[in-house]
């Protein structure tokens, strides 16, 4: 089950968001936040 959350971000940072958004990088926003959280937890647990 996902939920639904707001974030304050860096205009920089999403324009790079949404420039790999553009180039299919990840299929959303929702997407690619969800990936680099996840590529932080994986570091974070070894």
């Amino acid at each position: 089950m996902k939920e639904r959350i707001t974030v304050t971000i860096d205009k920089e940072l999403l324009a790079w968001l949404d420039e790999k958004v553009s180039s299919k990088v990840f299929a959303n926003r929702s997407h690619g936040f969800e990936f680099l959280i996840m590529q932080r937890k994986v570091q974070d647990e070894r």
